[in-house]
């Protein structure tokens, strides 16, 4: 089917929430919903330069982790000297949540038409559709690509290797480049050289869902729903003592309690909320329960959404142990390419793991907070940044049950089986 240019849609055809998952998968049935891409509406280089600042004036921040405006990367990709390319973020390496996966499932057309938006407002020729190898997912890219006849822009399909840091923008743009899914120290950072050394637009596919709403919609229709400072919807994956496990829609500037209640509520007492995925903050509960999220930095205390993953532990549950495996597995996850990955995130692993069960004394607190301090701020990429932000918080959050470690006692919780997810299978490959 042949993707028809049509102006923009009249408001009150505009979907109420959920915005980003209120239409079928087919083709057929989103151009129904949503009509074609309205590329005729920002036609020439002041129809362009008009789509980034619609898109600057809706406040749409990134839905991949960082929050960063995202009219501000536009701009910034636009103003190179060369052609740019467009990479679309889909490969969701972060275990606790799946909010891109279904997304691509259930609306891929809305990413793909904001990935045709986002490479007409930078002046790109090619779309690349980044995703973890493996599954059904790629082949049902493909297919829905197919079916996109009329689309001005060539698309790829680039297959990343299944670990935790591959999906940071330098590695996808080193894979794409080399074949090798190591991330690379910046600068230049992508949006300066990336893919064949061309200006590089990485945009998390959510974001692009949210480029196409903005496009149809307007900027004001966008900020009818979040804060000031984080408007429109967003995705989140919530799981945990939850009674519906699940992605979901929200709005920024929800309360926890608010959140966990779309989930239909905690099944038990909990303990604490692990906040943006494993590089997210541990909030305690119940006093956490009233704390709005947004991916706004500035928010409360510093906690963001992050990742859009959203986990409640019971309050039986040792929060310390589960802190523990994940510091491991986010260990193991590195790319092992400088000192703070190599050396800092093991003993630090292995530090939490002595608190955890037990086998420790009071200098190891010590110890333990200054090698985070060693490490933080000091690897090639945020992976380490993103381990110790983890950790850190895990020492707060669990403040009572850290001195009773200390003195040499365990909790019952130790002995749970452990809650947080971790890859049933690990991809021990770069390429």
């Amino acid at each position: 089917m042949t993707s028809v240019l049509l102006e923009r849609a009249p408001w009150e055809t505009a979907p109420a929430l959920p915005r980003l998952l209120g239409t079928g998968r087919k083709l057929a049935e989103h151009r129904e919903a949503y009509g074609g891409i309205p590329l005729r509406t920002f036609a020439g280089e002041e129809g362009r330069a008009r789509l980034i600042q619609e898109v600057t004036q809706a406040g749409l921040r990134g839905r991949g982790g960082a929050g960063f405006p995202t009219g501000r990367k536009l701009a910034s990709v636009a103003s190179g000297k060369k052609t740019p390319v467009v990479l679309a973020n889909g490969c969701e390496s972060e275990p606790a949540s799946r909010k891109d996966k279904t997304l691509l499932t259930h609306a891929p057309h809305l990413v793909l038409d904001g990935a045709v938006l986002a490479a007409h407002a930078v002046g790109a020729e090619k779309v690349i559709i980044c995703v973890e190898r493996g599954g059904s997912l790629p082949e049902r890219l493909e297919r829905e690509l197919a079916q996109r006849k009329g689309d001005p822009v060539k698309w790829q399909i680039a297959r990343i290797p299944r670990r935790y840091v591959s999906s940071e923008e330098s590695a996808l743009v080193h894979f794409v480049n080399s074949g090798d899914g190591r991330p690379i120290a910046v600068p230049p950072r992508p949006y300066e050289r990336g893919v064949d050394g061309r200006p590089t637009l990485v945009d998390n596919v959510e974001t692009l869902g949210h480029i196409a709403l903005i496009a149809r919609y307007g900027p004001d229709w966008f900020r009818e729903l979040g804060t000031q400072t984080d408007p429109g919807s967003t995705l989140v994956t919530i799981g945990g003592a939850v009674a519906q496990p699940n992605v979901y829609e929200i709005v920024p500037g929800m309360r926890i309690g608010e959140v966990l209640d779309a989930a239909g509520g905690a099944t038990e007492p909990l303990g604490a909320v692990l906040v943006g995925g494993y590089f997210g903050t541990w909030v305690p509960m119940p006093e956490g329960w009233s704390m709005p999220l947004s991916h706004d930095r500035t928010g409360p205390g510093g906690v963001t959404l992050g990742a859009g993953a959203i986990f409640a532990l019971p309050a039986d549950a040792c929060g310390l142990a589960e802190t523990a495996r994940i510091t491991r597995y986010l260990a193991e996850e590195s790319a092992e390419q400088c000192g703070p990955c190599m050396f800092g995130l093991p003993a630090i692993a292995d530090d939490l793991r002595s608190v955890a069960f037990g086998r420790c004394g009071p200098a190891t607190r010590q110890r333990l907070m200054r090698r985070i301090e060693m490490v933080s701020g000091r690897g090639a990429c945020r992976h380490p940044d993103g381990a110790t932000r983890f950790a850190t918080s895990a020492l707060t959050a669990f403040a009572e049950d850290l001195e009773t470690h200390l003195n040499g006692w365990t909790c019952s919780g130790v002995s749970r089986d452990p809650m947080l997810p971790l890859p049933k299978a690990r991809d021990r490959g770069w390429r």
